[in-house]
């Protein structure tokens, strides 16, 4: 899957806060309802513009900003 097809980042909304397809909706906010145990069918149904692919997508962009953060070596 390629999360940058699901997920727009724009200056002018949300506070350029990375969105899925240009919703108002926050890849943190389905994040934190993921981390918060509601399940796949409850976020859809509570957000019927949203997608399974759209909550994939959210958690690519999530793998992909961390893998690309810098570690701080060990100190030895």
């Amino acid at each position: 899957m390629n999360y940058k097809d699901y997920i727009t980042i724009e200056p002018n909304k949300r506070g350029g806060k990375p969105c899925v397809r240009s919703l108002r909706i926050t890849v943190y906010e389905v994040l934190e309802y993921l981390a918060s145990e509601m399940t796949e069918e409850e976020i859809l149904d509570d957000f019927p513009d949203l997608t399974h692919e759209d909550l994939k997508a959210c958690i690519a962009f999530a793998a992909d900003r961390e893998r690309r953060l810098m570690t701080v070596p060990i100190a030895s």
